[in-house]
C-alpha cells in the first residue's frame, strides 16, 4: 500500500508519501515528503526524505497549474490512494485561482484512475492537535512532540516564526497519516 496526502497550493505544496502493508505503523522516517519552492536555499534535500524542489516559471496561470499538478502527479505514481486537504471556508485573496488550481490537480488524479479523499481543514487539525482550529504553530508543536525533529531549525533556521516549506510538509504529514488510518481502518471492518 502506497499512500499520498498532499497540501497543496499556489506556492508551497507539499506531498508526503507513505509505502506499507496496512501493518507496519505510520511513522515519520518511513514517509518520504516532496514540495515546491520559490526560495532557491529550500530547493534542496533535507534529512533523508525530504526533497525541496524549485518552482518552475509560467507565463500565465494555467500554465502555472499545469507545471505544479504535473509535478504533483509526478511524485504520485505508484500511489493506491491520495488525500488532499479541502478548501479552508474563511480563506480569503485569490480562492478562485486556488479552486481552479486545486481543481486541475483533482481532474488529473481522476484520470489517472486513483482514488482521491477530500479531507476538510479542521478534520485535520483536530486529528493532529485535538483542536479543530489549532493554528500552524499549534500543528508544529503537536508534530514536534510527535516526531521530535525540529523542521523549523533544520530547514528555515533564519526564519523567526514556522512558516513554509516547514508548515506545508507537516500539513502533508498529517494528511497522509488520516489517509493511512482511515485506509487501515477500512480494511480492519
Amino acid at each position: 500500500m502506497s499512500i499520498a496526502g498532499i497540501d497543496y497550493s499556489l506556492r508551497c505544496p507539499a506531498i508526503c508519501i507513505f509505502t506499507g502493508n496496512g501493518k507496519k505503523a505510520f511513522s515519520f522516517r518511513d514517509c518520504l515528503f516532496f514540495y515546491l519552492t520559490d526560495i532557491q536555499k529550500y530547493a534542496k534535500p533535507f534529512l533523508k526524505n525530504i526533497n525541496g524542489d524549485s518552482s518552475s516559471s509560467y507565463s500565465d496561470e494555467c500554465e502555472r497549474y499545469d507545471s505544479i499538478s504535473s509535478w504533483a502527479c509526478d511524485k504520485l505514481v505508484g500511489c493506491d490512494q491520495v488525500a488532499l486537504e479541502g478548501y479552508a471556508y474563511g480563506a480569503k485573496g485569490r480562492v478562485f485561482h486556488i479552486a481552479e488550481n486545486t481543481g486541475i490537480l483533482k481532474y488529473k488524479i481522476f484520470q489517472r484512475g486513483i482514488p482521491l479523499d477530500v479531507i476538510t481543514p479542521s478534520k485535520v487539525k483536530k486529528f493532529a492537535t485535538g483542536k479543530g482550529n489549532a493554528s500552524k504553530t499549534d500543528m508544529y508543536a503537536a508534530f514536534l512532540e510527535e516526531v521530535g525533529i525540529d523542521l523549523h531549525q533544520i530547514i528555515t533556521p533564519d526564519k523567526t516564526d514556522v512558516s513554509n516549506p516547514v508548515t506545508d510538509i507537516i500539513d502533508a504529514y498529517y494528511i497522509c497519516k488520516h489517509l493511512y488510518y482511515d485506509v487501515t481502518n477500512r480494511t480492519c471492518d
